[in-house]
């Protein structure tokens, strides 16, 4: 029976992978980075990933203690959102989920994304649930002891995510990453996955 299963299922398993890796790469990566959440807002207010469907999205992991990696991005991350707009991209929402959940409550939410704009949002949430949004979008932190008894700080992965006005992933950039390449860049991909630019894109679209 052997020799008659393993020729059969052998073609087979290498069709299904040439098939799987003739599938673009973002398609694949949709499926493997992101998804839904469920949060509290800096105002108390629960929200889930469809609360902000309509605007694409960069969303930033750290935490309010942070001396100053996470204040640095995110006054970054506002700047970034500003140069998309000026290179004639969308409105984004800048969204920073706390990975400190035991310290960042939505009042000290509020007052600490207060001080980078009026658009930014800030999430927190209970342990399990910054634990199931950190970890579809594969998020690192740990929580280290520093100075006195039960003092911590919070190590932590910087990566900035772009989502598109459905809240699916499109792609990530590192914190060394130029501000005004990753701005064109995100430009030219969310035109690419709006759907007027998929219908500009297409064969006689945009006619």
């Amino acid at each position: 029976m052997l020799r008659t299963f393993w020729p059969a299922l052998v073609p087979a398993v290498a069709l299904s992978l040439l098939l799987l890796s003739m599938q673009p790469l973002a398609a694949q990566n949709q499926n493997l980075i992101g998804g839904p959440f469920k949060l509290t807002d800096q105002n108390g207010r629960e929200v889930t990933d469809r609360s902000f469907h309509g605007k694409p999205v960069l969303l930033y992991f750290g935490f309010t203690s942070c001396p100053d990696v996470c204040p640095t991005d995110l006054a970054r991350v506002q700047r970034i959102a500003r140069r998309v707009q000026k290179a004639g991209g969308p409105s984004l929402t800048p969204i920073f989920v706390s990975i400190d959940p035991e310290r960042d409550t939505p009042a000290k939410m509020k007052g600490y994304v207060s001080a980078f704009g009026p658009g930014m949002v800030g999430l927190t949430g209970t342990p399990a649930q910054i634990a199931a949004i950190t970890d579809r979008y594969h998020v690192y932190y740990k929580k280290v002891p520093y100075g006195a008894k039960g003092q911590y700080m919070m190590d932590h992965s910087t990566f900035v995510f772009l989502l598109d006005r459905n809240g699916r992933y499109v792609d990530h950039f590192g914190r060394t990453a130029d501000e005004a390449q990753v701005a064109t860049q995100i430009a030219g991909e969310l035109a690419r996955t709006s759907p007027r630019g998929r219908v500009a894109a297409a064969p006689g679209g945009g006619g």
